[in-house]
């Protein structure tokens, strides 16, 4: 390895001193050209995302535990109460099956009333937890 003298190690610095001076990469200007209708189909999208509101239904837990399980009680659930939609969340460890969605207490009760005969360990889950 061959050691620079300095006045070699000197101009070597001051040259690339010099280079990166001159180095201008981003002074450039971007003019974005966009359909007006993009901005107008944005504004709408915000307005919908705003008015859906997810935390704001009860919903009933039937079953809390291994995953095959859930699979088959979501299953039978399903073929017996066609009308009630429900899925399967991921808790670790356990696999709970959620059904409903029901905008009121009373409505959730009801449901509830109804769906304890079929299945043990049933509860209500509050709106935001």
């Amino acid at each position: 390895m061959r050691i620079l003298t300095p006045s070699k190690r000197v101009l070597l610095t001051l040259s690339m001193f010099a280079l990166a001076y001159n180095i201008h990469a981003q002074d450039q200007n971007l003019t974005l050209n966009q359909d007006p209708k993009f901005e107008q189909l944005l504004n709408d999208k915000r307005k919908i995302n705003t008015s859906i509101s997810t935390n704001d239904t009860y919903r009933i837990q039937i079953f809390s535990g291994k995953s095959e399980e859930a699979k088959k009680t979501l299953a039978d659930f399903k073929r017996e109460y066609t009308n009630i939609d429900g899925t399967i969340i991921f808790n670790t460890p356990n696999y709970k099956v959620m059904v409903g969605n029901f905008k009121t207490r009373i409505e959730a009760e009801k449901n509830l009333a109804e769906i304890k005969n079929r299945y043990k360990n049933v509860f209500l889950i509050k709106p935001g937890r």
